[in-house]
This record gives structure tokens, C-alpha cells and sequence, in this order.
């Protein structure tokens, strides 16, 4: 399965108390053992590193992230996203910029989305957004 994760799943498996053994984050651990393919992008591991302080904290995520691969954006991308972002608000979904980059670099590259944001979900009913389960 190729996949890309989002930063609600990172954020519960790297957290320094322990990962919540939830679903998405056993689902997460379960890739990683098979060498399944798993994709980041700038903006969630920006996120990621946003919520997570100290230098040592920090140099671990990215030392982590330096092995997947990053999916970067063209301005294609940001187009669809736009119009996604659009299309979701006239069918009564509001959903972030953010959110609509990382839906759209799903579709564009044919990925399962593994998050845990509701967001996405309320996106699935309006795209053939892949979530993974």
C-alpha cells in the first residue's frame, strides 16, 4: 500500500509519552514493518515540528523524515486544490487550505490518505479520496 500520512497520525505516534495504539497509529506501525511505501510532504512535517519543542525533539523528526519520501507541490497542484477547496464549500464541507493541498497530492499521486482529521472523511463524500482503514 502507498500512502500518504498525515501530521494528526504522526503527531500520536511520536509523541514523547508514548504512542497511543490507536488504530491509525497501529495501521501506521503495521506499514513501516511491511516497507509499505509512506509519503510526507514540507507542510505536515512543518506541522509536525511546530508541535513538538526543543532542538533534541526536533533533530529526531527530521533525521526520521530524511528516509521518507517528500512530496512537493507544483503549481498545478495548488490550482486543484483551490478548486477542491471550492468544490467542497458549495456542497457545504468546509475544509483548511492546508487540508485541501495534502487531498490533492493524494488524488495527484494515487495515494491512501492515513489520518485521523475529520476533515478528510467529510472530503471522501464529495472526491474519490482514498482514506486508509
Amino acid at each position: 500500500m502507498s500512502v500518504l500520512v498525515d501530521t494528526s497520525v504522526w503527531s500520536l505516534a511520536l509523541r514523547r509519552d508514548g504512542p497511543k495504539i490507536s488504530a491509525p497509529v497501529k495501521l501506521l506501525m503495521k506499514l513501516i514493518d511491511d516497507d509499505s511505501e509512506i509519503y510526507v510532504t514540507g507542510f505536515i512535517l512543518q506541522e509536525l515540528l511546530q508541535g513538538f519543542v526543543g532542538a533534541k525533539a526536533q533533530d529526531a523528526i527530521v533525521s526520521r523524515f530524511s528516509a521518507l519520501p517528500m512530496l512537493v507541490p507544483e503549481t498545478a497542484d495548488y490550482i486543484s486544490a483551490a478548486a477542491l477547496r471550492n468544490k467542497c464549500r458549495r456542497k457545504g464541507v468546509q475544509i483548511g487550505t492546508i487540508d485541501a493541498l495534502i487531498a490533492q497530492l493524494a488524488l495527484r499521486y494515487k495515494l491512501s490518505l492515513l489520518t485521523t482529521d475529520k476533515d478528510f472523511k467529510q472530503m471522501q463524500k464529495i472526491m474519490k479520496l482514498k482514506i486508509a482503514k
